[in-house]
């Protein structure tokens, strides 16, 4: 994994060195290995590397001959050998860099639906004057950008942007409704007005006068294409695709590793690892973390050890503690560039850093749920249509006085009757939602509404899988994943999001993702040809943080001192009375606010940071 920067001019003034330096320092976690830049005039492009392909070659940023092309790329093309192996190319490097070039250069942009892989990369063609940044289709890897009438800047981290624009940043105030609808905005907005995203599976097309064009390349297979197949047929095929996932996610030059949680997911591709391994030859054991909080209610350790055993892994266990939160939230909140939108990320983040002591790559599991649909919420995906029956404000106001009169311990039912009370058009997206559209109008005194999203679908289950794809997974779970790795200069890989795995689960009928009840059923069935029962078929835990009692303990005085303190700025963008209403109902144990605190600290610890120019230093 790797860091790309760059600035493009628009007035033909030469782009200053030491702008692109300044960016490529900020990077410099992202790319200890070695780094580069290349200057022509008004463009400049700069690199920061972690070597994982081709440890000694391929030195960024990579021009072709006779210098028309020019490419800075972060990522791995896991296919890039058979690429080679078809293109006349002279190629002068044995890595995956020159053929992201080389195939760019001859196919332009959507060259980039050639690559098995992940990245995000610019590329800038001098004999056409245009530059293009392109993302890989699920949004592993990050790339952002701001444009004005003089230039085009471009980074993997919105912080190294900052280093060049400086005041010209502020705050994006219509964005933070979307922050607090989904702890995390969606792509192309960022919480900064003027710096997109560039999104998942697009090409953003700047021309030399910095006129902007963004298209996909890549799209989710058509609602209308479903495979005929049996259960069992599928349960065949999602094997087989997993398994070349796992495979083509091991290239590399360096040790891969991997998390392992006791998870179904990633527990099963520890499994597929290790036979890929076996097969290959390798005696070497596959190193494997896992993390625990020192809460009974969300200990894998059982499960864990007993996958690390079965298949012989060299496996870690990390303790995360409540002075971990304390003492790298700052930290962390500067990595992430946004929010740290879920409790997990800092646990995520402690567990990075363990395994960068051991390896250069971790495989995880992410992905799992959004493809074959994992979480409880998609049992009740078509029992949402049935509340609809009910008038708008008798089914809001019934289901309101349900949600108040929940114990605190019902938290996921709380989240499903919640989402009851939003509107049918944006419902699937608002079960993740730590603050309903009522509850955000009295934080921040307005009652506008985002437009709803029209999203192609055959029924409510394949509904709210395209959905989590297309914003919860790249916007939330993907960033954090690259923050929190890459903070440690490791890079993530999930092999459930190689492309013709996610084609392949977006084909299969919604009755072998959810079946008689049970979610995730056809990739369970694969799991049981692997693993032990006892993991398949145990209550789904997920990356959970004991946050309730912390913050009912240890967290309790850090959360009001930061809400409700002097020079909070949260305080100056929300109601403090409701804010503060919220502290007491979780202290005092009549609603569990747990989630809802968390967004609000990580906001406040991100506004901090970024705008009020004031270190917590907790």
């Amino acid at each position: 994994m790797c860091g790309v920067a760059g600035i493009r001019r628009f007035d033909g003034r030469p782009v200053d060195e030491e702008d692109l330096r300044a960016m490529m320092r900020v990077l410099a976690h992202r790319g200890p290995d070695d780094q580069g830049l290349a200057v022509r005039g008004p463009v400049g492009f700069g690199h920061v590397r972690l070597s994982i392909i081709d440890l000694a070659g391929s030195p960024q940023p990579m021009a072709t001959p006779g210098g028309r092309h020019l490419l800075s790329f972060n990522g791995e093309i896991f296919n890039y050998r058979d690429l080679r192996r078809r293109s006349e190319h002279d190629f002068r490097t044995d890595g995956d860099t020159e053929v992201v070039l080389a195939t760019v250069a001859r196919r332009g942009p959507r060259g980039a639906g050639e690559f098995v892989g992940q990245f995000a990369f610019a590329h800038h063609d001098f004999g056409t004057d245009r530059t293009w940044l392109v993302r890989d289709r699920a949004g592993v890897l990050p790339l952002y950008y701001y444009v004005d009438g003089e230039r085009l800047v471009f980074a993997s981290e919105i912080k190294a942007l900052l280093e060049v624009l400086g005041d010209k940043v502020r705050l994006d105030r219509d964005q933070v409704r979307s922050y607090l609808r989904a702890r995390a905005v969606h792509a192309p907005a960022t919480l900064f007005a003027g710096i997109a995203k560039v999104p998942p599976g697009h090409v953003v097309e700047v021309s030399g006068r910095g006129e902007v064009v963004v298209a996909p390349y890549w799209q989710l297979p058509s609602p209308e294409d479903v495979l005929d197949c049996t259960p069992a047929e599928a349960v065949d095929l999602v094997e087989e695709g997993l398994r070349s996932a796992v495979d083509a996610s091991l290239v590399a030059d360096v040790p891969v590793g991997a998390y392992l949680s006791g998870g179904v997911d990633s527990s099963l591709v520890v499994a597929l690892a290790e036979a890929a391994r076996r097969r290959a030859g390798s005696n070497e054991p596959i190193a494997t973390f896992s993390a625990e909080f020192g809460d009974p209610r969300f200990d894998e350790t059982e499960y864990s050890t007993l996958v690390s055993q079965m298949f012989g892994t060299d496996h870690h266990r990390v303790l995360i503690q409540p002075e971990d939160f304390r003492g790298s939230w700052e930290h962390l909140t500067w990595h992430r560039d946004a929010p740290v939108s879920e409790p997990a990320d800092i646990a995520v983040a402690q567990l990075a850093t363990a395994a960068r002591q051991q390896v250069k790559v971790v495989l995880s599991g992410e992905g799992s749920d959004e493809l074959f649909g994992g979480y409880p919420k998609y049992r009740y995906a078509g029992a949402t249509a049935l509340a609809d029956r009910l008038p708008a404000r008798a089914r809001t106001i019934g289901a309101r006085a349900l949600e108040r009169a929940l114990p605190a311990g019902r938290g996921k039912l709380r989240i499903a009757v919640r989402a009851l009370t939003g509107e049918p058009r944006t419902r699937m997206e608002d079960w993740f939602a730590p603050f309903t559209d009522y509850e955000i109008d009295a934080l921040l005194g307005t009652s506008h509404r985002p437009a709803a999203r029209t999203v192609g679908h055959r029924d409510p289950i394949d509904l709210m899988g395209r959905l989590d794809f297309d914003t919860w997974l790249p916007d939330n779970l993907l960033e954090r994943g690259d923050r929190m790795s890459m903070a440690s200069s490791l890079e993530l890989r999930p092999p459930f999001l190689d492309h013709r795995l996610v084609e392949l689960a977006y084909r299969l009928p919604s009755a072998v993702k959810v079946r008689q009840g049970q979610t995730k059923w056809v990739l369970k069935e694969v799991a049981r040809r692997h693993l032990p029962g006892r993991v398949v078929d145990r209550p789904k835990v997920g990356f959970r943080v004991p946050l309730d009692t912390w913050f009912r303990g240890e967290l309790q005085e850090l959360a009001r001192d930061l809400l409700s303190g002097s020079g909070s700025f949260v305080e100056s963008l929300m109601d403090p009375a409701v804010v503060t209403a919220l502290l007491d109902d979780h202290a005092r144990g009549r609603r569990d606010e747990e989630i809802r605190i968390w967004t609000l600290l990580s906001l406040e610890m991100w506004g901090r940071r970024f705008f009020v120019g004031q270190h917590v230093g907790v």
